[in-house]
């Protein structure tokens, strides 16, 4: 098995490099035209970089809850400045949206990545009242996954407001990642991978997870995400979409229309 090859995404993308250089201009437009407040810090003790911050986009009217999407980049790249465009549903939808960065491999693990991302979380749902939607794209599904199994890294009264966590193409085992290259970045061992892979560890109860993935995606992540829907089956929740003719870079476009059918799952009362 040449596990590099099945998680190389973009290889098997027809023009990747071409969609992935539009996400930061279309982002940039977004946050021009969307209130809110932009570069909030979510972590101020000594130390903190300034990846540690988010963007909060607001609707016209009250907000009915807040949806936090974050964002992926196999945990090695990317930053929120890429992916505001993302949270154009939510908004649209009269939902407060967040959008973190994290600090990235190889300077913290994966297992930081995540407290970072419950620090983010506990920030922006600190100013914004009602449930909680968690979407992640990639890595990011990994991350929000994390958020509701093993060792708990949100507050109880936090996790208790989410209504759902939306996993898109996620990486939910960590272990193959073990046999790539990028682990030379990425620089787990078992023991992390165990520890942090939402697939070995039985979620908390009271949510949905709504495992979406791309059709057109390589084989690896389809087994990812039906693996993670079956064996959370039971425990909660769950609901598994392979989303017809999308592939790892278009399978979030739908984030963008607040009417598609991942947004009306993904908010659905």
């Amino acid at each position: 098995m040449d596990w590099d090859d099945a998680y190389a995404n973009g290889k098997y993308i027809p023009n990747a490099d071409a969609i992935a250089a539009r996400w930061p201009v279309e982002a940039a437009a977004f946050r021009a035209r969307t209130p809110g407040e932009q570069d909030l810090a979510y972590c101020t003790t000594d130390g903190a970089t300034d990846r540690q911050r988010l963007d909060l986009f607001m609707p016209s009217g009250p907000a009915k809850g807040l949806f936090v999407f974050v964002h992926g980049g196999y945990w090695m790249s990317f930053d929120k400045s890429t992916w505001s465009h993302f949270a154009a549903g939510a908004v649209a939808a009269g939902w407060a949206a967040a959008v973190p960065s994290y600090n990235l491999a190889p300077e913290v693990s994966i297992g930081d990545m995540g407290k970072e991302i419950a620090q983010a979380i506990t920030l922006a749902a600190g100013q914004v009242e009602g449930p909680l939607v968690l979407c992640g794209h990639s890595a990011g599904a990994h991350l929000v996954a994390r958020m509701m199994c093993g060792s708990a890294l949100l507050p109880e009264a936090l996790a208790q407001r989410v209504r759902r966590v939306v996993g898109i193409s996620g990486i939910y085992d960590l272990r193959p990642l073990l046999k790539t290259a990028m682990n030379d970045t990425l620089k787990l061992d078992a023991a992390e991978a165990q520890h942090e892979s939402p697939s070995l560890h039985h979620p908390r109860a009271g949510f949905e997870m709504v495992v979406w993935v791309g059709a057109d995606e390589r084989p690896a992540l389809i087994e990812q995400s039906d693996v993670l829907s079956k064996t959370w089956a039971g425990q909660v929740q769950t609901r598994c979409v392979h989303a017809k003719g999308r592939h790892h870079f278009d399978v979030i476009n739908d984030l963008q229309d607040a009417n598609s059918e991942l947004m009306q799952i993904a908010l659905a009362d």
